[in-house]
């Protein structure tokens, strides 16, 4: 199947994306000995590739990873980062971090910590990254205050950002304290900051944010007990195939549709309304 040139280039482990591009517009990359462009498309079954004047075949593709990290707070969610602070990348010993072309799986904020996966298979991050895929992430969230059963009442049912509603949210008071809240959010949809945006729009901005599970992959480990934070693990292949086929993605995408559906038909009469 044909591919764009820099793409074969990250997932090769030759370079990232970004860079890949920039070696491209250098004229350091080759396809049936002319210089490639960007945009170019070949298949590496019949196409020759050259990067430097190396060849690059199809068996020279390095074997599919799938990691766990605990992100820690300060780290940011990317392979390269312009102000030089520490990049997920960098919790990585060096044979996993150059040359395997081994990226984060969405995001989390500098602010934030837990859970993120990274992986060198394309097609799982397109696909676990894609809007339609409503993959459930629980987080552990302080919140400043005290909000009422009315106020989580209102996050559950979904929050207008930026004119669009989010989809409803699972949350449950996990502790009470003086001055704060513990909660526990489960989300099926990942909007940049999202239950930053919601804490704040309510009044109870948020102390903390920890995400715990992506789906079935869970901080928590049977076998090895809670992943320390800024390190790493392997997924089982139970996790692997779970991220692959994802039982409850139907269910969770047929509901969403439904749930978008009520949104859109409110927001039209209140439109009307008004």
């Amino acid at each position: 199947m044909a591919e764009r040139v820099q793409k074969i280039l990250s997932q090769w482990g030759i370079a990232s994306r970004r860079k890949a591009e920039q070696m491209i517009r250098d004229g350091r990359v080759k396809v049936n000995d002319r210089i490639a462009k960007l945009g170019d498309k070949i298949d590496l079954a019949v196409d020759n590739l050259e990067v430097d004047h190396k060849k690059i075949q199809l068996q020279d593709r390095p074997e599919k990873i799938y990691l766990l990290v605990n992100k820690p707070l300060g780290v940011v969610s990317t392979c390269y980062d312009p102000q030089q602070r520490s990049t997920i990348l960098d919790l990585l010993p060096a044979k996993l971090k150059e040359g395997q072309g081994i990226h984060p799986v969405g995001r989390l904020d500098v602010e934030s910590t837990g859970a993120l996966l990274l992986t060198n298979d394309g097609s799982l991050t397109l696909k676990l990254t894609h809007p339609r895929y409503h993959l459930p992430k629980t987080y552990r969230v302080y919140l400043q205050g005290s909000p009422t059963d009315k106020d989580l009442q209102r996050w559950r049912n979904g929050v207008t950002l930026f004119g669009r509603k989010t989809l409803p949210a699972k949350i449950t008071v996990i502790k009470k304290e003086r001055e704060k809240t513990l909660l526990e959010i489960v989300l099926i949809e990942g909007r940049n900051r999202q239950i930053r945006l919601i804490a704040e729009r309510l009044g109870f901005p948020v102390i903390s944010l920890h995400r715990v599970s992506i789906g079935s992959v869970t901080l928590k480990s049977v076998e090895k007990g809670n992943l320390p934070t800024g390190e790493y693990r392997y997924l089982s292949k139970t996790e692997v195939d779970f991220l692959k086929t994802n039982r409850n993605q139907k269910n969770n995408n047929l509901a969403a549709s439904k749930r978008s559906a009520v949104h859109e038909r409110s927001s039209k009469k209140s439109f009307k309304k008004s």
